[in-house]
């Protein structure tokens, strides 16, 4: 028997990881994916929002500043980092980000409808939970709730920290009350579309609600300088110290459409891929600057990452790192990729 192909090495890569059941982190490709805006249009968006009339002077002055940055070709995230949002500023940049995006994690919703399969992330859930694993834990510094549509399609209970029902409070500990059998953990370190804070501090989640409850503001970390002090408080600093459990106690991880730009969150992904030689595979549209420097560092031992190329796909491994190619497959996208660990009948 001949040796083995790059691809035949890279697909059992693929399969030993997802019978590890790795933990899933899905970035702003994995959402893009379902058409959920990213960052560009986002940033154009709040360009020419109208602010609020009781905005003083300098909170203008400040915002200003923020859309000659953008204007001026800068990233969402380093035009508002070029300026300190006050209280009132942070709360309209979550609430006009909420407004803007919502439509399309509702637009997915609707596909669910008429095709309870539409989400590749269901797939994978289905597969990994026929085995006698009891839990998937799922990170993401997404608004939107892909993750527990999938969840939800799949037909297994997911736990986001909240109570279940439709007027949710926040969980008393670090698991699901009444645990079901199999469960999704969707660890959401930036907030999510359906919580929200009240004047009092009080915090409460509702999937039902379309437009921001009176009196209450979204519970989003939003872009910028302010995302390393909120994340310092509830809930997410206790929704953080979960997806960093899972992190730790990882066998294996699978980014989605993540480009390795949250320091704070892929701090711990990082020290065990490196640590421990934790397995790792990359899905992405095109690797970021950031992703491939880590790759390259070293400090990834065992490592799969998969990107699109115009005749397919490209690959790269720690026992290929300049990558082959893949050719007339699409195996970056989830779906895809669930087809070269299942075959496509899967």
């Amino acid at each position: 028997m001949g040796a083995k192909t790059d691809a035949e090495t890279a697909c059992e890569f693929a399969q030993y990881v997802v019978n590890r059941n790795p933990v899933i982190i899905l970035g702003s490709g994995a959402s893009a994916a379902h058409g959920v805006p990213g960052m560009w249009p986002l940033g154009q968006m709040l360009l020419t929002a109208a602010v609020p009339g009781v905005w003083t002077s300098g909170e203008l002055t400040q915002w200003d500043a923020f859309k000659a940055e953008l204007a001026g070709g800068a990233d969402l995230e380093s035009a508002l980092g070029s300026i300190r949002l006050t209280e009132k500023q942070t709360d309209f940049v979550a609430t006009e980000t909420r407004r803007f995006l919502m439509p399309a994690d509702l637009a997915v919703m609707s596909r669910l409808f008429a095709d309870r399969r539409s989400l590749p992330l269901s797939r994978l859930i289905r597969h990994v939970f026929r085995s006698a694993q009891t839990a998937i834990n799922v990170v993401t510094p997404n608004y939107d709730r892909l993750a527990e549509f999938a969840a939800d399609a799949a037909e297994f209970p997911f736990y986001t920290g909240f109570n279940p029902g439709l007027f949710q409070g926040r969980g008393r500990g670090t698991r699901q009350p009444r645990r079901a059998d199999k469960t999704v953990y969707v660890w959401k370190v930036h907030g999510s579309f359906d919580w929200f804070i009240d004047g009092a501090q009080q915090i409460v989640a509702s999937p039902v609600v379309h437009d921001v409850p009176s009196g209450h503001t979204p519970l989003m970390v939003t872009p910028g300088i302010d995302k390393y002090r909120r994340t310092h408080i509830e809930p997410y600093s206790s929704v953080l110290a979960n997806a960093n459990a899972s992190l730790q106690d990882g066998k294996a991880y699978l980014c989605v459409g993540y480009g390795f730009n949250d320091e704070h969150l892929q701090q711990k992904l990082v020290e065990r891929c490196d640590r421990d030689s934790v397995p790792l595979v990359v899905l992405t549209k095109e690797l970021t600057p950031t992703a491939r420097t880590f790759l390259a560092s070293g400090r990834c031992r065992s490592y799969l990452a998969l990107e699109e190329t115009p005749g397919g796909t490209m690959a790269y491994t720690d026992w290929k790192p300049g990558g082959f190619e893949l050719a007339g497959v699409d195996h970056w996208g989830l779906n895809g990729f669930l087809d070269l660990v299942f075959g496509s009948g899967a």
